[in-house]
Formats: C-alpha cells, sequence, structure tokens
C-alpha cells in the first residue's frame, strides 16, 4: 500500500475508532486524565504501527483494541512497579530515621539550625556526594562562594556537634 493511501486509512480508522477507545479507557480507569492520555499513548502506536495494521477494515478494529489493551496493561504495571518503589522507599526511609546516636547528637536537627542554602550545600556535598564545583552548577552559583559557605556551615556543625558555641 502507497504511503499515502496507509496515512489515510490509518486516519480514517482513528477517526472512526478515537471515541470509542477512549471510552475503552475511561471504563477501565478512575480518572479522565490518565484515560486521555492512555489514547494518546494507542494513537502513537497505532501511527507507528501502520503498516502491522490488518488488510481487513473489519479485523483492524479488533487490533486497535488489541493495542490499547497492551497499552493499558504497560500502564498498569508501571503503577505498579512505581508502588513497590515508593513502598521500598517509605520503608527504607522509617529504618533508617534520623535519630539521635547514642550521645545525644541529632545531626539533622543540627543542620535544620543552618541557613537553608547551607543547608543544601552540605546535602549535596556530603549526602548526595557532589563535589563543590558540580554543587555551584546546580545552585547556579560561583563555586568559590559554595567552598566558603561550605566551609562554614561544617564549622558551625562540628560546633553544634562537639557542644561548642559557634558564631554565625
Amino acid at each position: 500500500m502507497a504511503s499515502k493511501d496507509l496515512e489515510d486509512r490509518v486516519e480514517r480508522l482513528i477517526e472512526a475508532n478515537t471515541a470509542a477507545l477512549l471510552a475503552f479507557f475511561v471504563r477501565r480507569t478512575s480518572d479522565p486524565a490518565d484515560a486521555a492520555d492512555l489514547l494518546g499513548d494507542t494513537l502513537l502506536v497505532l501511527w507507528r504501527r501502520a503498516r502491522a495494521l490488518p488488510a481487513d477494515d473489519a479485523e483492524a478494529r479488533p487490533w486497535m483494541f488489541g493495542v490499547a489493551r497492551r497499552v493499558l496493561s504497560n500502564q498498569r504495571r508501571g503503577q505498579r512497579r512505581q508502588s513497590a518503589f515508593q513502598d521500598r522507599l517509605r520503608e527504607q526511609i522509617a529504618t533508617t530515621a534520623h535519630e539521635p546516636d547514642a550521645d545525644g547528637i541529632d545531626l539533622a536537627a543540627a543542620l535544620r539550625q543552618l541557613p537553608d542554602l547551607d543547608q543544601e550545600i552540605i546535602r549535596l556535598v556530603h549526602w548526595d556526594g557532589f563535589s563543590q564545583a558540580d554543587t555551584a552548577r546546580l545552585l547556579g552559583m560561583p563555586e568559590g562562594t559554595v567552598r566558603s559557605r561550605h566551609h562554614r556551615a561544617r564549622e558551625q556543625l562540628r560546633g553544634m556537634l562537639e557542644g561548642f558555641p559557634t558564631a554565625r
């Protein structure tokens, strides 16, 4: 089939079945926005796989709904994976909650006493493993500024954690 003829056929079949495909998704999802997204994903697959479309229009409609079922199945599988990941992450966070150590030192509480920007610099460098240069790029700041703020914030934290008064 010529490219133009194929395009015309796909357009005609999509136009004839779009409302039914949308209704298919609406009946199977709880959010109309999800149904619209699934329809968009399905139409994209239909266009990409246009050459696989059955030659008979009577067979094309069930084929299109088969594509829609696979798109829905993939979306549901992705949601289950995301939910499982979120559950694992919540569990990990709960088991590694910030608790004071044996000496009563609570790093998270001490960190919260610093200015917001200094907190973020400390987190990026020490918790997220970024270099000071990378941190400067992430924050859109000169590297020298990050370096000096990092040094000052570390000294303040050290003083708080050792029980010495700090100068801001």
